[in-house]
């Protein structure tokens, strides 16, 4: 165990962390970033961000996060590469055992996100990015005048089906029952929607393309029937858009904090039930998933930290 005794912790190294990060090392506390593998979350799969406040033309994930990244140190903040495998959050001083070592801090700031929950098929996961998304606000401009398909059939894939038409000139909503899961007022909209079809009782199985998306396999889930949808030749490729749910990265906490679903549950200012113990990002409870909503959470829950270690 390290002998030092940290002002705070953040667990996550992507933008709700490392913002924390920022805020604590301004603040002059003693703070500690805990990240897994790489410093981003899933910012960093981003090639182009387009609506962060203040951006550059053609910044990517990868640049936002290396900025982010190089703040949050030059205001002192320490990083470190670990995995936290138990963590005891009761009391004065927290103890965090990670793969590497334990660690110990007065205020703990869980940021370790969520992720979108992936079809799980054939070639999905090499086509992220390249026709595969899982943001419609980060990444429809991308598919202005397009073809596109959104996965899912919940109150957010028919959402975000709609927000899509405002830039596709077709989308098709694919949808493993026969009749959504949305609001019905969601659906009343939708229905209305001349650019917005609906394929019933089927799944992706394959997604397929060299370096891009050029086709999909999609199965009939009554019939068996398997077919393939290329892209329209004018195109070259076209969008799929998976909104099957997220996955919260809080399996550690489960039994030690108050969770909904999976997501960490916080007042406005980022407390949890925990005294000391802050959430921001992703990983908590919260309408918009976004980098500018991650940043400010983490900016809230550092400076919260900061007055609850002060009062200590």
């Amino acid at each position: 165990m390290t002998e030092k005794i940290y002002d705070v912790i953040i667990i996550g190294g992507g933008p709700a962390g490392l913002a924390a990060g920022s805020y604590a090392g301004r603040s002059r506390m003693s703070t500690l970033i805990i990240e897994k593998e790489k410093i981003g979350g899933q910012i960093v799969i981003t090639a182009d961000i387009e609506n962060y406040p203040g951006g550059v033309e053609g910044d990517s994930g990868p640049s936002l996060i290396d900025r982010m990244s190089a703040q949050a140190e030059r205001f002192g903040a320490e990083k470190i590469y670990d995995t936290i495998v138990d963590m005891q959050l009761e009391g004065d001083v927290k103890k965090l055992i990670g793969n590497k070592g334990e660690y110990q801090a007065k205020s703990v700031i869980l940021a370790t996100g969520a992720f979108p929950r992936p079809i799980g098929c054939p070639g999905e996961k090499e086509l992220v990015g390249k026709g595969v998304s899982y943001c419609a606000t980060c990444d429809a401009a991308f598919f202005e005048d397009m073809v596109v398909y959104v996965v899912g059939g919940g109150d957010a894939a028919v959402e975000e089906a709609m927000y899509l038409t405002k830039f596709a000139r077709q989308v098709t909503v694919i949808h493993r029952r026969d009749e959504l899961r949305a609001a019905k007022s969601i659906q009343e909209k939708a229905f209305a929607n001349p650019k917005l079809d609906f394929m019933w009782d089927s799944v992706v199985t394959e997604l397929k393309g060299d370096g891009i998306l050029e086709s999909m396999i999609v199965k009939n889930v009554k019939t068996g029937e398997e077919r393939e949808i290329f892209a329209p030749e004018e195109d070259g490729t076209f969008g799929v858009f998976v909104f099957i749910g997220f996955v919260p990265n809080s399996t550690l906490f489960e039994g030690k904090i108050d969770m909904e679903n999976g997501y960490v549950l916080t007042d406005d200012d980022m407390k949890t039930n925990i005294p000391g113990v802050f959430a921001a990002g992703d990983v908590r409870k919260k309408s918009l998933r976004q980098v500018v909503t991650a940043a400010a959470d983490g900016a809230i829950a550092a400076t919260q930290a900061y007055h609850y270690v002060e009062g200590v």
